[in-house]
């Protein structure tokens, strides 16, 4: 493609897009997450998605418009990617939007002036398509100069826009750029919509005017709306004279970090082997980076199985052009190099984003390995052409991770097709089974009753923080089964909503409020409390007397309960800040739980934490305790909560008022947290904190269980006891009990060490049994023979012992059962038994299966594990009996 435009950089082309619009009266949003607020969507795939109240008129603006710049995913079209210079999983949208605001004619006008004065476009590349009917819009080009051979129109599917079957819809409007003929299908009619690659659609106008009825009709809205795009992606090719917006600026800096690392070269115009493995790498990076940036973690639904599949898509094409090894981390020192500067949000959590890339890279290359095998395997026991069955796939994805995407890849790149409606079949069994064993969610049936009330209650004001009781409150709703109801009598659960209450709602981790709500005559004893859409359920029991709605009741909280569970709050704050001390910056919440007996965290990390670091851990959230710190909270804008180094939950919202908790009174403090939980008063409140466990919950996710104050003494009291109870059982002081179980463990593995030698060594009789038995084959003797007491290990010094007992030619099939209860085999030949046809490697694949298990070797030697003891005798004689024919 002849470049006949002058050059713009990427960041170029950004910023000039959005200072032309803002210049002209537009507001400059920053992109909006890639997890949407419009719970309809599962990723930001458009620039339009942040403004969607704006189109509804549930938000308006001072400004005539907006513009932004929208960082976007879409996965929809996976299997293109790479293999032409137009699709990719992440792209940028550059957009303007009005909401009444500015009419057609001026955002035709602009979108021109832009084309053609910022950007320099020479006006004979434009094309411009309408909608087949929207004459205006083809008038409006006209008039602005466009040559009606340069204006086309096409129909609904390509130049119509529409929510849905009825509401707002419009015409579009999508300039093309002649890339050339060179890089065209060379047919003669070809023009814009054709499917090669010379007219390229840079930019779309929607024009949302219309209102579409049931019955087809279409009365204007009561303003026209806006709603521009520009692919950053496709100008940066135009702009810098490219065909592909692979060879662009950032994707070529992508994609050359690929050749370093791989040692292949990339071909501009091959979309196939290894070029087209390394735009798939690139592409992928950047949507990586972007989803962990944003909050997403890997997973198996969702947000989270898009992200899992882009990283083990990239993984596997590193493999494919001979990258051994982790490599991904790279690529995101890079798309943060590259990109940055404009999203800042990716320079802020850059180690839990190479932290988790890292763990998931490993975690996958180890079963990509086994499962190629598997998937090779079953590809090599197929007729040319056959199709891979829908279980094999399934079992590719359920146990070694396999995105069916990737099965499908492989399988295409070896001649089969994979039975797709097999798969779904087995993937519906296992959510079938997987909703079959699910628990009923006792308050997830009440679901109906609470959507109801909260269109006819009013949401309940919390008084809690500063007062445990509160009298005067009103009864506003009673449900009882899931029923509203207007009284409840002694005996019955209910639920009562008040208009006012001491009694903080589960959430955040925090556990609801016990306490009791009394009047005269009536008692009850609240269990719980949770929060439906604002509305306090206060979970109770009615002890004596009746309730009405409309009662007026006192609050009162169990004090000694909330006194728990607020020292244990304001110490998962502390355990918060302690952890990113000494783990690093990457550590982010990834749940919690505060109960009044223990607390719970749960948060983002790679490896399990050592002894040294648990006790650090530890004496830091300790040393914050003793020293008595005041806890102060103040409630504040969230960009000033920001700017106050309040830690925020990765990936979630706030409004714009938030309530800010920090631990000592200090400019920087130990901790700053944005929390709407109860909360001790000073850290003296909490007395001591112990950590109980940690363990691993899942992908890059660890958890702590920890103790603090009566909870803390409990647990001591308990370990002292049994310590008490081991010292007297060892017959010594409790400061000896160590050193008494090291010297025990010494003497037990010498006399185990004593035993196994009897058991193994040349005096052993059960060996010289084996012996006794063995098989005359005339080019060697064969020993099959099960041993007890052993193992896995052992059955090589039993080997060794055969052939320096016999000195002559052997082989020897050998098994045993180890102190787990495991089956252990395994196969060992001389040289001469090698040459005369025993294979170590065949005869333990043989028989492995029997046992549960798989394993192999060298001919010399090979062994196995399994599962099932009890198949031992059936694999020793199903050797002896091939050994034998």
């Amino acid at each position: 493609m002849a470049a006949d435009v002058p050059s713009m950089t990427t960041a170029e082309i950004r910023s000039a897009f959005l200072t032309f619009f803002e210049e002209r009266g537009c507001k400059l949003f920053p992109s909006s997450s890639l997890i949407p607020d419009d719970p309809s969507l599962l990723l930001a795939n458009a620039g339009m998605n942040q403004f969607k109240q704006y189109y509804q008129g549930k938000k308006t603006m001072r400004e005539i418009g907006a513009t932004s710049c929208q960082k976007c995913v879409r996965t929809n079209d996976i299997d293109i990617i790479g293999s032409d210079g137009r699709h990719a999983s992440f792209f940028e949208m550059l957009g303007n939007f009005s909401f009444g605001g500015v009419s057609k004619e001026q955002a035709c006008a602009w979108a021109l002036e832009l084309s053609t004065e910022v950007f320099h476009l020479p006006i004979e590349r434009l094309y411009f398509t309408v909608f087949t009917d929207d004459d205006e819009t083809f008038e409006i080009w006209k008039k602005l100069g466009v040559e009606e051979s340069h204006i086309s129109r096409l129909g609904e599917d390509d130049n119509f826009w529409a929510a849905g079957p009825t509401g707002p819809c419009g015409p579009c409007s999508e300039i093309y750029y002649d890339m050339g003929e060179d890089v065209g299908c060379g047919r003669p009619d070809c023009a814009p919509g054709c499917d090669c690659d010379r007219f390229l659609e840079y930019w779309n106008l929607v024009f949302t005017q219309f209102d579409r009825q049931e019955d087809g009709s279409m009365p204007e809205l009561p303003h026209r709306n806006l709603d521009t795009g520009m692919g950053l992606e496709r100008m940066s090719a135009i702009m810098q004279g490219k065909s592909s917006f692979f060879d662009s600026d950032v994707m070529q800096g992508l994609i050359g970090l690929g050749e370093e690392i791989s040692g292949v070269s990339y071909v501009s115009d091959d979309y196939e082997g290894q070029s087209r493995s390394l735009r798939i790498i690139a592409d992928h990076a950047r949507s990586v980076d972007f989803l962990i940036s944003d909050g997403v973690l890997p997973g198996n639904e969702g947000r989270g199985y898009v992200l899992r599949r882009l990283l083990r898509r990239a993984v596997f094409h590193g493999r494919l052009i001979g990258i051994e090894g982790a490599f991904l981390g790279r690529f995101i020192d890079k798309v943060n190099e590259l990109m940055g500067d404009a999203y800042p949000e990716l320079l802020k959590n850059v180690s839990l984003v190479k932290g988790i890339v890292d763990a998931e890279e490993e975690r996958f290359s180890g079963t990509l390995d086994t499962g190629r095998v598997y998937l090779d395997e079953a590809l090599g026991g197929l007729a040319d052409g056959a199709v891979l069955d829908g279980a094999t796939a399934f079992k590719l994805h359920d146990t070694f991770g396999f995105p069916i995407d990737l099965t499908v890849e492989i399988a295409e790149g070896a001649g089969h097709a994979v039975d797709i409606d097999g798969f779904n079949r087995e993937m519906e069994a296992q959510r079938e089974r997987a909703r079959a064993n699910v628990k009923g969610d006792a308050w997830g049936s009440f679901n109906d009753v609470w959507t109801e009330l909260s269109d006819s209650v009013s949401a309940t004001e919390f008084a809690g923080y500063e007062d445990e009781e509160l009298e005067g409150a009103k009864v506003l709703a009673l449900v009882v089964d899931g029923e509203r109801v207007a009284h409840a009598g002694a005996g019955q659960k209910v639920e009562v909503v008040l208009d006012r209450t001491p009694f903080y709602a589960e959430m955040g981790g925090q556990m609801g409020d016990a306490g009791t709500l009394s009047a005269e005559g009536v008692r009850l004893t609240v269990g719980d409390t949770k929060a439906h859409n604002g509305l306090y359920a206060h979970s109770a029991v009615v002890e004596e007397g009746e309730l009405a709605e409309g009662a007026i009741v006192n609050a009162a909280v169990d004090r000694h309960r909330r006194a728990l569970l607020r020292r244990n709050h304001t110490a998962t704050h502390l355990l918060d800040a302690a952890l990113k001390n000494v783990l690093g910056d990457h550590v982010n919440q990834a749940g919690s739980l505060v109960a009044p007996e223990h607390l719970r965290f749960d948060f983002t990390h790679f490896e399990p934490l050592s002894s040294e670091q648990l006790a650090q851990i530890e004496r830091l959230v300790n040393d914050q305790i003793f020293a008595a710190k005041p806890v102060v909270t103040r409630v504040m804008a969230i960009d000033e909560a920001k700017a106050a180094g309040a830690v925020a939950l990765f990936g979630e919202k706030y409004g714009d008022v938030v309530r800010v908790v920090s631990v000592g009174a200090e400019e920087h403090p130990f901790s700053r947290e944005l929390c709407g939980g109860t909360h001790a008063a000073n850290t003296a409140e909490i007395g001591l904190f112990k950590i109980v466990s940690e363990s691993s919950t899942g992908s890059n996710v660890r958890r702590i269980e920890a103790v603090t104050s009566e909870g803390a003494i409990a647990y001591l009291e308990e370990r002292a006891r049994m310590l008490d109870a081991a010292a007297s059982e060892l017959k010594c002081r409790p400061d000896e009990v160590a050193g008494r179980i090291t010297g025990l463990q010494k003497e037990l593995r010498e006399t185990s060490q004593k035993l196994k030698n009897a058991l193994t060594g040349g005096g052993s009789n059960a060996i010289d049994d084996a012996i006794a038995h063995a098989e005359d084959l005339g080019a060697y003797k064969l020993v099959v023979a099960q041993l007890e007491g052993l193992e896995a290990a052992d059955l090589r010094n039993v080997w060794d012992t055969i052939r320096q007992k016999l000195h002559e030619p052997v082989a020897c099939v050998l098994a045993t059962v180890t102190s787990k209860g495991q089956p252990a085999l395994l196969a060992g030949a001389t040289d001469e038994a090698v040459a005369a046809g025993f294979k170590s490697g065949d005869i333990i694949k043989q028989i492995a299966p029997l046992v549960g298990g798989g394993g192999g070797g060298r001919p010399q030697m090979a062994q196995a594990g399994g599962k099932d003891a009890s198949g031992i005798p059936a694999a020793l004689e199903s050797a002896r009996a091939a050994l034998s024919a």
